[in-house]
C-alpha cells in the first residue's frame, strides 16, 4: 500500500443540532471503501476509515494509534479532507 485518501462530506442538522457524514476511503487510487451516512463530527470520519480498513485487513494499527500516525510510521502517503456545509442529499 502506497497511499490512503479520505474524501468526506458533512451535513449539519440545524433542527436537532447534530452532524452527519459519509466518506470514500481510497487506497492506491483504485480500491474504494464507502463509509455510509452516519452520525459524527470533527475527525470521526478518520476514525471510521481506520475501523473499516482494519476490518478488511488492509492495516493493523496499535491500540490508540490514529490513521495519520500509522501512515507516517509505515511510509504511506495520507490525505484526508472533509467538505462541510453540504446538503443532506449530497451525502
Amino acid at each position: 500500500m502506497k497511499s490512503i485518501e479520505i474524501k468526506a462530506k458533512e451535513w449539519f442538522d440545524k433542527r436537532n443540532g447534530n452532524s452527519y457524514f459519509s466518506a470514500d476511503v481510497i487506497i492506491d487510487k483504485k480500491e474504494v471503501f464507502k463509509l455510509p451516512f452516519q452520525y459524527g463530527y470533527g475527525t470521526q470520519y478518520e476514525e471510521e476509515a481506520k475501523a473499516v480498513l482494519t476490518e478488511h485487513n488492509r492495516i493493523s494499527c496499535d491500540y490508540g494509534q490514529n490513521l495519520r500516525r500509522y501512515c507516517l510510521e509505515n511510509n504511506i502517503d495520507y490525505y484526508a479532507e472533509i467538505k462541510t456545509n453540504c446538503k443532506k442529499r449530497e451525502l
